[in-house]
């Protein structure tokens, strides 16, 4: 099992009740280890690569409205 770390830039949260409402979005998702935001827009993530990968998690915040800033996309 490899444990892949990395903050990704989001867009969309403005207030606690955003990181809610992310958090709420990850919950469950199989794979991932941990996940933290900030108000800045940071989302720090660690997920198990062998059981998830990061297209994966950016589409769950996506589906919740946090879309990967343009500046932090590959």
């Amino acid at each position: 099992m490899a444990v892949v770390s990395e903050t990704i830039e989001v867009s969309g949260i403005r207030c606690e009740r955003c990181v809610n409402r992310l958090r709420a979005a990850l919950t469950g998702h199989d794979g991932l280890e941990s996940a933290t935001a900030n108000l800045m827009g940071e989302v720090r993530l660690e997920w198990n690569d062998e059981r998830t990968t990061r297209d994966a998690l950016v589409n769950a915040m996506a589906g919740a409205g946090f879309r990967q800033t343009a500046s932090a996309a590959e």
